[in-house]
């Protein structure tokens, strides 16, 4: 670009000058009347010599905000388009990211409250329950005997717990008495005591009705107590013990003594404890009874402990205990045999499968079909109710009775009866597929 000479910018001042007095006197400014107006009256000048157009202040476009921050150096952004989608995108995609931090974050923690449960309390009155930890068991299945015992609400939380400590290792396998509810670290504490641990100060064993010294001891091996029930159960002094509350001379089971019924035991206590507390129980509820009937039949104290033990396992009906007791006390007068097939059960030791013809025509002197008269012993231990019948049956004339399809038993006074009864009940049996047809007692 050329210099302009001095008379080009005193012609360019002169303009402006110019200008400004237009101005002035007219209020409005006419750049392009300006620019034709020449020195002298109205002579046109020739354009300044420029690099490139200028545009009027006039006709240019308002700037935005934006635009004018970034055009004068200022931080800011341009402004888009209304039509771009991408500012929403960056909310939305902003938005989730923030509920799935909250979201990892509220189960980050409910897992560790779930693990450690920081904020629960023990429990003392949650009651106690005996649970077996078997050898080689790792944190894993103890997690899970645990839980169904309901020791822990959740394994998997009780192992996680016992790995991050670095205690999974440390746990003891044996027989516990633990309280239910516990918190995992607690329960993993007790587990690290070994059995002899005392998280509890009592704890209840539950002896259903009826069930024989065989079948009774497994479960109760396993209640918490200490020692081998059928070994207690055979000690001289629980004998002796035995024979000065009825038991024959010469009979070595003390089977029909053990009293059925939930017993509460210190921790620590033993097998022999508790059967003792069963002699207890059974001297007081057998001290209750009204033996005149039995003894008007020549039945001793023995006699009716057997029979009670016989109705317990006929039937579970109360109102039909002292109904099978006529039936027995009805057959032992007339001399008729028992037929009682829980007898054969007891010696084969076969409560659940069908009996076999070996088993029901074997001679022994639990064969009631066979042998008149009552078993040598009880077959299993009753209850009061059973034993209350068994000392004041019912008073009629019934001999038979067999189990009813839709109820519990049909009872009948004579034969023609009793096979029509057994005949009703194998055609319910043969409707049924072969299966033994349903009982309502």
């Amino acid at each position: 670009m050329g210099r302009r000479t001095p008379e080009e910018r005193q012609r360019a001042a002169e303009e402006r000058a110019a200008r400004r007095e237009a101005r002035e006197r007219d209020g409005i400014a006419d750049a392009d009347a300006d620019a034709d107006d020449g020195p002298g009256g109205g002579e046109p000048l020739d354009p300044l010599p420029s690099a490139r157009p200028r545009t009027a202040v006039a006709d240019r476009p308002p700037m935005s905000r934006a635009a004018r921050a970034q055009r004068v150096g200022r931080p800011g952004r341009p402004t888009l388009p209304p039509t771009s989608p991408r500012p929403r995108f960056r909310r939305s995609f902003r938005r989730v990211i923030a509920l799935l931090a909250i979201a990892f974050i509220g189960a980050a923690l409910w897992a560790i409250n779930a693990t450690f449960q920081p904020l629960r309390g023990e429990d003392e009155e949650a009651g106690a329950v005996a649970v077996k930890i078997p050898e080689g068991a790792d944190a894993h299945s103890i997690g899970q005997l645990l839980e169904a015992k309901g020791v822990i609400d959740d394994a998997r939380f009780f192992e996680i717990n016992a790995t991050v400590t670095f205690r999974r290792r440390d746990l003891i396998t044996g027989n516990y008495v633990l309280r239910r509810n516990m918190t995992n670290g607690a329960a993993i504490e007790a587990l690290m005591q070994g059995p002899e641990v005392r998280v509890v100060k009592t704890f209840d064993v539950t002896i259903p009705e009826g069930l024989s010294l065989r079948e009774a001891a497994p479960a109760i091996n396993e209640s918490g107590i200490r020692g081998d029930y059928r070994k207690a159960v055979k000690a001289p002094e629980v004998l002796t013990r035995a024979r000065e509350l009825g038991l024959k001379k010469g009979i070595k089971t003390v089977e029909g003594f053990m009293f059925p019924a939930t017993y509460q035991l210190k921790v620590g206590s033993t097998a022999r404890d508790l059967v003792d507390k069963q002699l207890a129980a059974y001297a007081e509820n057998f001290g209750k009874l009204d033996l005149k009937a039995a003894q008007r039949k020549n039945l001793s104290r023995y006699d009716v402990l057997i029979i009670a033990s016989l109705i317990e396992r006929e039937t579970p009906a109360p109102e039909e205990r002292p109904l099978v007791s006529s039936v027995i006390y009805n057959r032992l007068k007339s001399g008729d045999t028992l037929g009682i097939d829980a007898t054969i059960r007891y010696a084969e030791n076969n409560w659940d499968k069908p009996l076999l013809q070996s088993e029901l025509d074997k001679d022994t002197p639990y064969n009631t079909r066979i042998n008149g008269g009552l078993p040598p012993t009880p077959i299993g231990n009753p209850g009061l109710a059973s034993m209350k019948a068994a000392a004041k049956p019912a008073k009629t004339d019934f001999l038979f009775y067999v189990a009813k399809p839709g109820g519990c038993h049909s009872f009948s006074t004579n034969g023609d009866d009793f096979a029509r009864d057994v005949s009703e009940y194998y055609a319910a049996r043969e409707a049924a597929g072969g299966n033994a047809p349903e009982q309502r007692c």
